[in-house]
């Protein structure tokens, strides 16, 4: 089993420095719609979800990560599931690149409607982030752009840190948190 980092992003300043980094450490990529396109026409070898997963992006995109083979890839306890995620044919994914939908930048714009505001709430980035927040142990998860650097520095060195993974996946936390406060404060003022 190769070494597996997904990259689905909003928001794609830095991503073809960092896949390229990711690809020279020994990852393969796998990723979704725009990033994949960006990724391709840059050079850079891509997996695509809908490849990966055997299943179609659906719904106009709001399925496309929701998927068992991600999830399971990301949740797995990489002592106690391997045998059962072995079974299902579902391979450990160790890298989430993933920001989400530009719900604030959508909503501060005064002639935004409720469905254009709801289309922008992001489902699949969500669950990406919190999975792989919660799975720290295994998994690194990176959601700000601004720390694509020192995830550069940790590859040329070997190894992503136990210490910088929580770190990172605290941050994934606090995004999420932060996120769902803002969808609940719009929803509610809207009401």
């Amino acid at each position: 089993m190769s070494k597996k980092a997904l990259i689905s992003v909003s928001d794609k300043t830095g991503i073809v420095k960092l896949a390229k980094a990711l690809v020279k450490a020994g990852y393969q990529i796998i990723s979704t719609g725009g990033t994949a396109k960006i990724l391709k026409s840059n050079g850079i070898e891509v997996i695509m979800i809908e490849d990966y997963t055997g299943f179609p992006e659906i719904l106009d995109g709001r399925v496309k990560t929701l998927q068992p083979k991600i999830h399971g890839g990301i949740l797995a306890d990489r002592i106690k599931h391997l045998e059962e995620i072995k079974k299902m044919g579902i391979e450990t994914i160790d890298i989430v690149v993933v920001n989400l939908y530009p719900f604030a930048e959508v909503i501060s714009k005064e002639a935004t409607k409720l469905e254009e505001a709801i289309e922008n709430i992001d489902i699949g980035g969500i669950a990406l982030l919190r999975a792989s927040a919660k799975n720290f142990k295994y998994i690194t998860v990176i959601t700000d752009p601004a720390d694509y650097d020192i995830i550069e520095e940790k590859l040329l060195k070997g190894e992503i840190d136990y210490k910088t993974r929580l770190k990172l996946a605290i941050k994934a936390f606090k995004t999420s948190s932060e996120y769902d406060n803002l969808i609940y404060k719009y929803l509610e003022k809207v009401q």
